[in-house]
């Protein structure tokens, strides 16, 4: 046992002989390209460093501001241009011409020239707006186009709203209704149109009933035909399997306009 603790003893003081030394030759190079400093140099270096100011104090004091923003920047998307016609742009010589009147309803000036149009709105210091080119002829208005543009755009937003509140009725027809059952399904149709929705006709053959597809037709186009003052055809009468569809929508409110300047015309 003695002999046992005296090697372990000489092997430890080998070992720290050794870690010693290896001390002893590193401190030189390890020291010399450090400054010397003595004690009361380092709280001044350190009261130095902390005297002058960081990049971040810097930018907040006045100097260059270049910030990383986290994600990506959103940006507004542009707003949609308005590509209606006014004055010299509109491409027809002749025209139906409405007067604005704010607070009631349009002044009916009748059907024109071009060059007369133009005059009557310079006259009134107003603009000459196409409101309907599917007519004959094209039906104009002279108004302010700011307040054209203003007015269009929450048309726009009045509409998606009524679109999302928007309903689909449908009404059930046959190719052998007779005129009472018509007529009710007209005014049912008028009704849903008045309130917003779209009006879906649906007529179902049965067996050998698909021969007659042709009279059913004929009766979707005439239900089409007496709605045209309050809808427009979405979709013409087309058979899918044993069933014929027809879809109509709501008019709008200038489309409803040209249609009553139409008619007052004829």
């Amino acid at each position: 046992g003695g002999s046992r603790c005296c090697v372990m003893n000489q092997l430890r003081n080998v070992l720290v002989a050794s870690l010693a030394a290896s001390a002893a030759a590193y401190a030189p190079s390890a020291l010399a390209g450090m400054p010397a400093t003595s004690g009361t140099a380092r709280p001044a270096a350190a009261a130095a460093a902390a005297a002058q100011p960081s990049p971040s104090r810097a930018v907040r004091a006045g100097g260059p501001v270049c910030q990383m923003r986290r994600g990506r920047q959103m940006r507004k998307p542009p707003a949609p241009k308005d590509n209606t016609p006014i004055n010299e742009a509109i491409a027809f010589d002749e025209m139906r011409v409405l007067v604005d009147v704010p607070g009631g309803s349009d002044e009916m000036l009748g059907v024109m020239p071009k060059a007369d149009a133009l005059a009557a709105a310079e006259e009134r210091q107003l603009d000459l707006v196409l409101i309907a080119d599917k007519s004959e002829p094209v039906i104009c208005k002279i108004v302010s186009y700011d307040k054209f543009r203003f007015n269009k755009e929450k048309k726009k937003k009045e509409q998606a709203k009524a679109v999302k509140g928007q309903e689909l009725k449908e009404l059930k027809m046959s190719y052998k209704i007779g005129a009472h059952d018509f007529d009710v399904r007209l005014r049912s149709a008028q009704r849903f149109l008045k309130q917003g929705n779209k009006v879906k006709f649906s007529m179902l053959f049965r067996g050998r009933e698909i021969v007659h597809s042709a009279v059913g037709k004929e009766i979707m186009e005439r239900m089409a035909t007496a709605l045209d003052d309050h809808g427009v055809l979405d979709s013409s009468p087309r058979v899918f399997g044993r069933q014929m569809i027809m879809t109509v929508g709501p008019k709008t409110k200038e489309a409803m306009a040209a249609a009553a300047a139409k008619k007052e015309n004829s």
